[in-house]
């Protein structure tokens, strides 16, 4: 019956799948070092992997959990004058009433507005606490309810229709409300204080927000809390406000790009309509640095695709290995697969057999490549800043992974080594009569070589270059002096002009203190203030736009900035004298600093005016991938939100004590931070250094696969070769003259991989360096110092294996037979 002859076949399968099984194990067992190899270098690849997917997948999926996903966009502010074109994601303050009142078609339309800094009392806190001071950096969100029809972050208590909808009125996070009360249900009907001023009520409480989303909300307030001046101001883009759609489903992102420059000429004054609004997909906030997002973390879609593609290396690299060493090892093999055939085994049979050899290796691999991981997973969300975890949430899709990765690595690096086993020739085989020279495939087995070091030195020559952009970086003169300053964040306080002045005349009581200044930003700062002008009593506004920086005098002093016409302007409380860069003399049309002294120069219709007294050497205001932009410094107090204090490098441990106690003396009400100007600097080549780790991580990785590779096989060169070292050693070669055979295939293949490699490496780090303004010449250099690494590599690792073969006795290497 058919049902039975089913039955015996299913029972013939399972007993074959056993036996093959039982014969993978024994032969694993018999080559312990061509197993451990294999395993080892599979095992690093494959955890490696399991990492690189980790990220990928963490930073994928920020905001996917909205279901509207794919119909958010944030209104951004492109611009173009005659110094090029950029973005912003800012917008003026009435765009989004605009845009629902002249576009009723759009489903939902939201402002929002952020305000780095901000400080939180609470006057009625948990039990047992006094009243307490947050400074929540990023996390305080002035919003609109109809965001919340647009996005999916869910409320435990309260609704954003009617907890929102007054002034005044503000909602936490369920962590934040634990924080300040204890327990996030006694926080309704609470109360905080916003920078010491406004007092706002707790109406609704949010489930805590992912990690993986770019709103990090702590504390929402009503957007009609906002200043209501805010709202009649079409001139003004501000960087931290912005204006977020949902687009019907019937309404492309195209069709609404069009009709907004029409939004622009209808609301806008005529001669500021040179910026023009554009949509940016909710997908792509993640991604773009240029535009940014609101945790100050971007990821690139360029380094995701970097990480994807070093994943796919390490696996072929270590699929490599095992093909090499498994068709290395079919000679010791050969008897064995005589036997097998003659004992009736077919192809198919043989090729089965190694097939799950490989398996079981991989399988090994597996396993330990887990482990790797498990032990690398917190030093890998250290560098990068995230959260990523092996927990039993995220297991399913690892194991599908895991999977997906166990089939492909067995498939690659099973299918070639048991296709060239299972066509020896059994009467070959038997009669002990295959050799090195009579297995064919050693030209495949040299191009694989080659293949595994062209990987490994293009993540080599990518390694050095971005190892020396980021010291090129960390070296590069910025144009001041960053050295022992510290910055500390003004309150807004209703007399903090004449608490400044007190706590800076406190200051200079320690003589480890040079200097101290106030200003609105440090000289090189994230958050830049630009406008446009009129040159020497131009009635026309300027074609481009420069950046303002308000500093009183000591300023210049404190980052010694240095002056290369006129004078620094004098003390003063509003604007009365400028002081230029280089850069704004050169855009202006002038040539020599001297011919811009006595200028007149005016803001916004001449409401702000002066004449332009100095000119200052040009100084990095932004980060080293733009351009130094055109700068004009003046004195306005009011605008203040930064003091500078210059340290003697001395005594820092004790000087920061004695800034703190003067601090919390004048403003007792107002938390006490401080940071260092160096760190900020540093935080702009974050991701420039992350990619340097990461590169230098898996270029390690690489190189130390490829090497366990060259390992295996010169030990299996050395096995089959021990005999003619013995004939030539009694024939008077030497040592050096031995190793110098073992090694110079092995260093030539890797001068072949270089070739290869250096054109592609200098493409792919050529394309990369563009993005920087101020970068590195990719030289000569780069490229002799990844060859001459790799092959003092490839040298010791053939050195190490082939040693104990030149020097052992030849008579009894001759003896053995």
């Amino acid at each position: 019956m058919p049902g039975i002859d089913l039955i015996k076949i299913d029972k013939k399968l399972t007993i074959m799948f056993f036996k093959n099984l039982q014969f993978a194990f024994r032969s694993i067992g018999r080559n312990k070092n061509y197993s451990v190899i294999n395993i080892l270098g599979l095992a690093i690849g494959i955890a490696s992997c399991i990492l690189i997917f980790l990220v990928v997948r963490y930073e994928g999926s920020f905001d996917n959990f909205h279901s509207k996903k794919d119909r958010i966009y944030r209104v951004t502010t492109f611009f173009s004058d005659n110094s090029g074109s950029g973005g912003n994601r800012g917008t003026p303050f009435p765009l989004p009433e605009a845009i629902r009142k002249d576009y009723p078609q759009l489903e939902k339309v939201a402002g929002l507005y952020t305000n780095n800094g901000d400080q939180i009392t609470i006057t009625d806190p948990k039990p047992g606490k006094d009243k307490t001071i947050f400074n929540e950096g990023r996390g305080v969100f002035f919003i609109e309810p109809q965001f919340f029809e647009i996005f999916d972050f869910p409320w435990l208590a309260g609704d954003p229709s009617t907890g929102l909808s007054e002034p005044y009125s503000a909602a936490l996070t369920q962590e934040v409300a634990e924080r300040y009360f204890g327990d996030w249900k006694s926080a309704i009907g609470k109360t905080f204080q916003l920078n010491n001023r406004r007092v706002f009520k707790i109406t609704g409480i949010l489930k805590n927000i992912p990690t993986n989303t770019d709103f990090p909300f702590k504390i929402l307030i009503s957007y009609k809390s906002l200043s209501r001046s805010l709202f009649t101001d079409w001139v003004t883009t501000y960087g931290d406000h912005n204006s977020f759609v949902l687009l019907p489903p019937n309404m492309s992102s195209q069709q609404f790009d069009a009709l907004l420059p029409g939004l622009v000429k209808k609301y806008k004054p005529a001669d500021r309509q040179a910026s023009q609004f554009r949509l940016q997909p909710m997908s792509d906030m993640h991604y773009n640095a240029e535009l940014g997002n609101y945790n100050g973390r971007t990821f690139s879609q360029g380094l995701i695709k970097s990480l994807i593609l070093i994943g796919i290396f390490l696996v072929i690299i270590a699929c490599v290995n095992y093909i090499n060493l498994a068709t290395g090892q079919s000679i010791i093999r050969s008897k064995e697969i005589g036997v097998r055939k003659v004992l009736g085994s077919g192809k198919f049979q043989i090729t089965r057999q190694f097939l799950t050899e490989t398996f079981l290796l991989t399988l090994f691999a597996v396993i330990l490549a887990f482990g790797i991981a498990m032990l690398v997973l917190p030093f890998m969300n250290n560098l990068l800043g995230i959260h990523l975890s092996l927990n039993t949430e995220s297991n399913l899709e690892v194991f599908y992974f895991l999977i997906a990765t166990s089939v492909v690595v067995t498939l690659l690096s099973g299918s070639y080594p048991a296709f060239v086993l299972s066509r020896f020739n059994p009467i070959v085989a038997l009669r002990n009569k295959l050799s090195t020279s009579s297995v064919k495939g050693l030209s495949v087995r040299r191009g694989l070589v080659v293949m595994q070091f062209v990987i490994a030195q293009i993540l080599v020559i990518g390694t050095l270059v971005v190892v020396s952009q980021v010291k090129y970086f960390k070296n590069a003169d910025a144009g001041f002096d960053a050295e022992a300053i510290v910055n500390l964040q003004v309150p807004a306080d209703s007399l903090r002009m004449t608490k400044m002045d007190v706590l800076k005349s406190n200051l200079f009581q320690n003589h480890s203190i040079e200097n101290v200044s106030f200003s609105y930003t440090t000289p090189m700062a994230s958050g830049a203030w630009y406008s446009d002008f009129n040159f020497d009593n131009n009635e026309k506004r300027s074609g481009f736009e420069a950046m303002l920086q308000w500093a009183d005098p000591d300023y210049f002093k404190t980052y010694k900035l240095e002056l290369t016409a006129g004078r620094i302007y004098f003390p003063s409380d509003t604007v009365h004298e400028f002081v230029v860069n280089e850069t704004f003399v050169k855009r202006v049309g002038l040539t020599k600093a001297e011919d811009i002294l006595n200028k007149p120069l005016s803001f916004w219709d001449g409401n702000v005016k002066g004449l332009i007294v100095g000119v200052v050497k040009d100084y990095h205001t932004q980060s080293l991938q733009r351009a130094i932009d055109p700068v004009v410094l003046s004195t306005l107090k009011n605008t203040y939100m930064v003091i500078n204090v210059k340290l003697s490098s001395r005594d820092l441990s004790a000087t920061l004590p004695f800034i703190e106690k003067n601090w919390r003396e004048i403003f007792p009400d107002y938390a006490y931070e401080y940071t260092f100007v160096d760190d900020q600097i540093a935080s702009f080549y974050r991701q420039e250094k992350q990619l340097s780790t990461l590169y230098q991580i898996f270029a390690a990785i690489a190189i130390f696969i490829a090497c366990l590779g060259l390992y295996g096989l010169v030990s299996f060169m050395v096995t089959h070769r021990v005999k003619e070292m013995g004939i030539r050693k009694v024939l008077g070669a030497s040592v050096s003259h031995i190793l110098y055979l073992f090694s110079k295939e092995f260093i030539l293949l890797v001068t072949i991989s270089f070739v290869i490699a250096a054109p592609i490496a200098y493409y792919i780090m050529q394309k990369w360096l563009q993005d920087f303004v101020y970068r590195i010449d990719l030289g000569v250099g780069i490229f002799l110092l990844a060859i001459i690494l790799t092959w003092v590599i490839a040298l010791l690792t053939v050195t190490v294996r082939s040693l104990k073969a030149a020097l052992s006795n030849p008579v009894k290497s001759l003896r053995t037979e």
